[in-house]
């Protein structure tokens, strides 16, 4: 078997004072997933005067980022990810891949949280609280 690529089928998220909730990406869209950790530089002029590297390393938060289906009506997603996004409790993620591989982490969403009207959808990204963990799949 060659490498499984696609979207993630849906994201959920549990906060303590909020709710609960799942969110459903929109299919055929990019979406990017940073699993966290340290990262090292990259800075041709990280290197000493003899030729030594100098491995600058610090430490990324992890994040998720995709195009979200939005429903004004009844299921009110990009409203409720600005109530995530304005409290300073972080809440429990996971996002699930189409090839059955599911993410999980806690944070909140970041950024602007603009709904398109006309395309009900919207871009959210959520930044993690140290790394994403794989945690099925």
């Amino acid at each position: 078997m060659g490498f499984v690529a696609g979207g993630f089928t849906e994201g959920t998220w549990n906060h303590p004072t909020l709710g609960t909730g799942v969110l459903f990406p929109k299919s055929a869209e990019d979406a990017t997933l940073d699993l966290g950790g340290n990262r090292s530089a990259d800075d041709a002029n990280m290197i000493t005067a003899n030729g030594q590297m100098i491995d600058q390393m610090n430490y990324v938060r992890g994040s998720f980022e995709a195009t979200i289906a939005n429903d004004m009506n009844s299921n009110l997603e990009a409203e409720k990810m600005n109530a995530l996004a304005n409290s300073p409790v972080l809440a429990d993620w996971t996002f699930t891949h189409i090839s059955g591989a599911v993410y999980a982490g806690k944070g909140k969403p970041v950024g602007d949280i603009q709904a398109n009207t006309n395309a009900a959808t919207f871009t959210l990204k959520v930044a993690f609280t140290g790394k994403v963990s794989k945690i099925a799949g």
